[in-house]
């Protein structure tokens, strides 16, 4: 049976930035398609932000501006901010710069990549353990 998901509901957001994540982790440890793990990852943390305003009352607006979305994340006071602003500083023009022709790419920096990979599978744990539980 499909599973249906929900834009409004936070849970589907982590749902699918944790699939991502793991795909990632996989892609990463065999060093193939850094301009796709770095734009994957960005829309990763894209979709946890996303989830954790949702799960603060924000209404959904469809943006992948990781800085837009920070600036809603701090409008909220959110105590994220600190964990979320390196990353999104990090990952935030990625999103466009490597899906798209027309830009200057970087040499791939794995390890660098991992530690960003990690540092969002933590913040992901944070997010999600705000949420109530399945049986709630």
């Amino acid at each position: 049976m499909p599973r249906k998901t929900d834009s409004n509901n936070p849970a589907d957001w982590l749902w699918i930035a944790e699939s991502y994540l793991e795909a990632l982790r996989l892609i990463c440890e065999r060093q193939v398609g850094y301009q796709l793990c770095r734009s994957k990852l960005a829309e990763v943390l894209e979709k946890m932000i996303k989830a954790e305003l949702i799960r603060n009352g924000w209404s959904l607006e469809k943006t992948h501006d990781l800085e837009k979305l920070l600036d809603h994340l701090k409008a909220q006071a959110s105590d994220l901010v600190g964990v979320a602003e390196p990353l999104c500083d990090a990952l935030g023009e990625l999103y466009f710069i490597d899906r798209y022709p027309g830009f200057d790419l970087e040499d791939p920096d794995w390890p660098t990549l991992r530690q960003q990979i990690e540092s969002v599978s933590r913040l992901l744990f944070v997010i999600q353990s705000r949420l109530p539980s399945a049986g709630s």
